[in-house]
């Protein structure tokens, strides 16, 4: 009985020294891992042209162009720093402004231009951070 115990145990030790992985493996599984995250990091960047959700600040909607143009101008020669976006939500001409990852770095914006334009207000949008 002795020696059947004696022989298990040195037979399930003898096991575990030769069934432990070569600990350069580990490595080397873990860069390829992190390799392929990047390439899927780069690949979703490349389908959503670099977009991310965000927010931006409304400072002009109506139904006039002519006006949209003014307003976007106006912003422009005050703010000249800050990107503007104008588009066409049918029936309204739309004038947005910034990029911002956060409501907050938006309402920070926000704060700066209330006095120059009372009615702007933030919405959530499809945006290309500068700063990720």
């Amino acid at each position: 009985m002795k020696f059947l115990f004696i022989s298990c145990l040195f037979s399930l030790s003898f096991y575990n020294a030769f069934s432990q992985e070569n600990p350069n493996s580990s490595a080397i599984q873990t860069s390829m891992k992190v390799k392929a995250l990047q390439e899927k990091k780069a690949e979703y960047h490349r389908r959503t042209n670099g977009e991310c959700d965000g927010y931006r600040v409304k400072i002009h909607f109506s139904a006039d162009r002519s006006k949209a143009n003014e307003v976007k101008a106006r912003f422009i020669s005050k703010y000249s720093d800050v990107p503007t976006h104008d588009d066409y939500q049918q029936p309204n001409f739309v004038v947005n402004v910034g990029d911002f990852k956060t409501k907050l770095e938006a309402y920070e914006l926000l704060k700066k231009i209330q006095a120059d334009f009372p009615y702007a207000f933030i919405v959530k949008s499809k945006v290309r951070p500068t700063k990720l």
